[in-house]
């Protein structure tokens, strides 16, 4: 007996929405059950290269386009006036824009609610495809993703997505004074992905919304200012290089935090040249977008950033929020900035800390004790964290010192969490007599301290503890 037939046809409808239009159409062929099950599919996913083949060259023969586009043009045609949730089209071959504009009209015309839209292909006129206005006035619409070229000025005064929630540009390119029109026109805007937004003529960017509560924003080049005027939000996540000054910072209400600024080895090498007074004046200016989050309760903070924060560690805000702490190290970055980083946490709880490995310098000397100094583990001893995880252990003697360091100074620390991956490194913790040497310092450490150590390392299916 088919059992999967015997479903009914909302369950094999939604079942459908998890293919292609392509992939579902091809179910027509199993039974007469599924012959007209496309017709009444609330999710459609067209994507010409699963019909085109690029990998085959196929996209460059004319009639395979052509039998594309009559495709598309059937299962419309087919699907007739039937509800539609979400329409996602991805669309890199030259192709009739007209036609494309009416695939577009037709999910706007029968209530969508999300829009994912790919579309990079030249029009007749030699320049790129622009979206359509008309998905700038969509009543129905919650979810709205650009791959696209658009242009905002043909919708100014004229925007209209009353119940827009999630707004994604990715690639796109934009005027600042356009992008802050639109964000204004979305009152019910709750998420916003700004994925490599080219920033047209200005490049002072404001983000603005008073409704917004999670914003993602990468960058892949220097903008003169970066603003956020947003006083709702809840979840930031800042990756890419950074502004040159942050004039204007309303965050006051946020949650949790990402920051990876991006660091090319060329300004790694100017950055830590002494009496560098320049980049430590422009980098200086990042301290204003951590003074706009005093109030963060979760921070992630990534390699390149702790750099860049060593040249505002004296002007480094009070966390005073702040319960829990992650940093991502790397054996080419440095810890100057996690003295007067923890010393600022006077509420921190939970530090985790993935990779233990770093930039050795005496600056950090007194977090990690790697340079033997007069002020050792001050830093820790002001800091009141009860709980560390440490991610991607490798089982060295340098990373069994910091430990150490750690029980040795945080007073408060009463749980301790060390992970290494599976198989992380053969060449020692794969090796029998290292895994032995390091289960036995753990066991000395749990005895010698007040901090209950518990040690997951797996190599193999052997659990070394």
């Amino acid at each position: 007996m088919d059992r999967v037939s015997i479903l009914a046809d909302e369950v094999l409808c939604h079942i459908l929405s998890f293919l292609t239009a392509k992939e579902a159409a091809l179910t027509s062929i199993l039974a007469k059950r599924w012959r007209n099950l496309l017709a009444f599919v609330p999710c459609i996913t067209i994507d010409d290269s699963v019909f085109l083949h690029p990998e085959e060259g196929k996209q460059d023969r004319e009639e395979v386009k052509q039998s594309f586009m009559d495709f598309v043009d059937r299962v419309l045609a087919l699907q007739g006036n039937s509800p539609l949730k979400v329409f996602s089209l991805k669309c890199l071959t030259v192709v009739d824009t007209d036609r494309v504009d009416g695939w577009v009209s037709n999910a706007l015309a029968r209530a969508v609610s999300e829009l994912d839209l790919k579309i990079i292909i030249p029009s007749d006129k030699g320049e790129f495809y622009k979206l359509s206005p008309k998905c700038f006035d969509c009543s129905t619409l919650v979810k709205l993703k650009m791959n696209c070229v658009i242009d905002l000025t043909l919708v100014a005064g004229r925007i209209f997505l009353p119940l827009l929630k999630t707004l994604v540009l990715d690639h796109v390119t934009v005027c600042p004074n356009e992008f802050e029109t639109l964000l204004h026109a979305l009152p019910s805007l709750e998420e916003l992905l700004l994925v490599y937004v080219m920033w047209k003529g200005m490049e002072d960017v404001t983000v603005s919304s008073s409704s917004l509560k999670t914003l993602t924003m990468t960058l892949d080049y220097t903008l003169k200012t970066l603003s956020f005027d947003t006083p709702s939000l809840l979840h930031f996540k800042y990756s890419g290089y950074a502004a040159l000054d942050y004039p204007v910072g309303n965050m006051g209400n946020l949650v949790d935090a990402q920051i990876d600024f991006f660091l090319s080895d060329s300004q790694l090498k100017q950055l830590r040249e002494p009496d560098n007074d320049e980049d430590a004046h422009r980098y200086s200016k990042v301290c204003k977008l951590f003074h706009s989050i005093p109030y963060v309760g979760n921070h992630f903070l990534l390699p390149d950033t702790l750099e860049v924060l060593s040249m505002c560690s004296e002007s480094m805000p009070v966390f005073t929020n702040l319960k829990s702490l992650t940093i991502r190290s790397d054996e080419d970055r440095g810890w100057q900035a996690m003295p007067a980083l923890l010393r600022n946490c006077p509420h921190l709880e939970t530090l985790v800390i993935k990779g233990l490995v770093h930039h050795v310098t005496d600056k950090c000397g007194n977090v990690c004790g790697c340079i033997s100094r007069e002020d050792k583990g001050l830093s820790l001893k002001l800091c009141p964290v009860k709980e560390m995880k440490i991610h991607e252990f490798q089982g060295t003697m340098e990373e069994m010192a910091i430990i150490k360091h750690f029980l040795d100074y945080f007073p408060c620390l009463k749980e301790m969490e060390v992970y290494a991956e599976e198989n992380n490194n053969p060449t020692r913790l794969g090796n029998h007599e290292v895994c032995k040497r390091v289960s036995e310092m753990f066991q000395l450490y749990n005895k010698l301290s007040s901090c209950n150590v518990k040690v997951k390392v797996m190599v193999g299916d052997v659990l070394c503890r």
